[in-house]
């Protein structure tokens, strides 16, 4: 197990970066190029563990698969209909988005797949994904666990009868999961009349951009509802080069650093602008830091810019409803950057935190609590005081990614050294995080 020493209290940050390539646009891209009908290359990828079970399963399932320079692939799409059969258990590693879309992607295989990962997988909670795609006809089991009721990895899907077809339903998700409405709609390719679904709040939309960008036959009804109507359609994507945009969860991290530590400029290009995205930059704006977007253009049916960030006094603010929807994988940073603001930060409507790599409600109190904030932890956020003396400290990332850097990046602004344990899991997401800080003026490693 590693860790990051962080020394913080330092000189600014200065310099001009680029992140790794969007994790959640990169398992799409590799995805549809594989089950398109020809051959495509994909650019941009991060080089991540996440993206990289996705592309071993791939590979599993009989898709050609080649590397094509760096973060670039050469994928030869096999077609919606002409995946094979794995060996073996599929190991998503500890990448939740490959298990949940993988099983909307072969619950209508006529053969059966298992999909397994890592311990901290195992503990993520898959009904949400399952009991829809039983509702469209498809066979999903899965392990039992702490919770009743609740399923588990791994998961066994598919075996649909010789000539079945899975049912298109209308479902009404219960929670904004872009996993789960991916999981639908990858399935819905394959499935006899049209699938709709309809979420409480918007959630990302980068499935939806890219199907529709490759052919598929979606429309979109406000910001909550797509159907999918494959009557009339031919089931062939088409094969295009695909590029993927920087990270912006990645680059909210730079820019939260950036924020925090006095004198600091820092710009970032080519980061993916989604506005299902961009949580995170209005509430950084709400809490006064200074972001400017410049140089927007459109790449493959997404908004990409050039951000360019400064140094500014924090206050505290309130994150809940919809917006904590846009922003919530960067909530444990926004809650580091709240230890430092001036007054108190109340995030709500935030139990999907819950079911993440870790708890990350309860693992972003102790990482703060470590470093002497004052938070109280609710069943749906964190109410963070702000304005505390906080001290360097010896933080537990309990396995995941996005704890590990929000720790690291509220350290930066504490005197003294502090230490992050179980750091191995940023390189899921950010492949180069503590080198880039490095790079930056920031005293890590």
């Amino acid at each position: 197990m590693s860790s990051l020493i962080v020394r913080g209290g330092t000189r600014p940050l200065a310099g001009a970066v680029t992140v790794p390539g969007d994790k959640s646009i990169g398992h799409r891209a590799v995805i549809f190029a594989a089950i398109a009908d020809g051959p495509a290359r994909v650019r941009g990828l991060s080089g991540g563990e996440d993206n990289r079970r996705t592309v071993a399963i791939l590979r599993a399932l009989g898709v050609a698969i080649e590397d094509d320079g760096p973060g670039a692939l050469r994928v030869s799409g096999r077609g919606l209909d002409a995946l094979l059969a794995a060996a073996g258990e599929l190991d998503c590693g500890n990448s939740g988005t490959s298990i949940r879309l993988l099983s909307g992607l072969l619950a209508s295989r006529p053969f059966v797949s298992r999909l397994g990962g890592d311990e901290y997988l195992r503990a993520r909670p898959m009904r949400r994904v399952a009991e829809p795609l039983r509702q469209m006809g498809a066979t999903v089991s899965g392990a039992t666990g702490k919770k009743p009721g609740e399923l588990y990895p791994p998961l066994t899907v598919g075996g649909l009868a010789p000539g079945k077809r899975l049912s298109g339903i209308h479902f009404d998700s219960p929670v904004a999961s872009a996993q789960v409405k991916s999981a639908i709609l990858l399935a819905a390719l394959a499935a006899e009349g049209p699938t709709t679904v309809v979420e409480p709040a918007r959630s990302r939309d980068h499935t939806e951009r890219m199907l529709a960008a490759l052919g598929a036959p979606l429309e979109r009804t406000g910001d909550r509802s797509c159907t999918l109507d494959p009557r009339g359609w031919d089931r062939r994507l088409a094969a295009r080069d695909l590029e993927v945009p920087g990270d912006l969860s990645s680059a909210a991290f730079l820019l939260g650093a950036c924020a925090l530590v006095p004198g600091s400029r820092v710009t970032i290009s080519n980061v993916g602008v989604n506005p299902t995205r961009t949580g995170v930059l209005d509430v950084l704006a709400q809490m006064g830091a200074t972001i400017d977007v410049e140089g927007l253009v459109q790449r493959g049916g997404e908004p990409v810019a050039e951000l360019r960030g400064r140094a500014a006094p924090l206050r505290g603010v309130e994150v809940a409803g919809e917006l904590t929807v846009r922003a919530i994988d960067e909530l444990p940073l926004i809650a580091a950057l709240a230890a430092h603001a001036d007054g108190a930060t109340t995030i709500r409507d935030a139990a999907e935190l819950r079911v993440k790599e870790s708890d990350r409600v309860a693992a972003t109190a102790a990482m703060l609590r470590a470093l002497g904030a004052e938070v109280e932890e609710r069943p749906d956020g964190l109410v963070i005081a702000g304005g505390g003396r906080l001290r360097p400290g010896r933080v537990d990332s309990h396995g995941d990614h996005r704890i590990a850097m929000a720790g690291a990046i509220c350290a930066l602004a504490i005197p003294g050294e502090t230490r992050i344990d179980d750091v191995d899991n940023i390189a899921t997401s950010f492949p180069g995080f503590a080198a880039t800080l490095a790079e930056l003026g920031a005293e890590i490693g």
